[in-house]
């Protein structure tokens, strides 16, 4: 991993690990609410009991987070990882109405915490170009 890199590992990681860390114990409730929230834009987690979709989304951050913190993951690939999980979250905010102020990128009020994941998605973009315009 190089130097330059490590300040937009560290803050992903922190932030994706602590998140699903957080998740980790998550009642019926939460997990059908996170579940619903994810279904509107992507119907097939509907199949998904709301326990096992909050287990499987916390593992998955925690996953992510580990791996972005880790010097010893590639950074291309923590990257293509973290484009991948920021690009379905940003997906959610588009697609979900009352995210967005009408005809506008711009958020509603509610759309603020998920408008800000796109700033994981620029890191990981920053990262992957660093990455493929890299001298050998």
């Amino acid at each position: 991993m190089k130097l330059r890199h490590a300040p937009l590992r560290l803050a992903a990681g922190a932030v994706i690990l602590d998140s699903g860390l957080s998740k980790r114990d998550l009642d019926e409730a939460a997990a059908a609410h996170l579940r619903e929230i994810a279904a509107g834009t992507y119907p097939f987690l509907k199949k998904l009991e709301p326990r096992t979709f909050g287990r499987m989304l916390s593992s998955g951050e925690i996953a992510l987070g580990t791996a972005l913190l880790l010097p010893a993951v590639p950074t291309a690939l923590a990257a293509a990882g973290l484009a991948a999980f920021s690009s379905g979250l940003l997906g959610i905010y588009l697609r979900t109405p009352g995210m967005r102020r009408p005809g506008s990128l711009g958020p509603t009020q509610e759309g603020i915490p998920m408008s800000k994941d796109a700033w994981m998605l620029g890191i990981a973009l920053g990262l992957l170009l660093d990455e493929a315009t890299r001298k050998r």
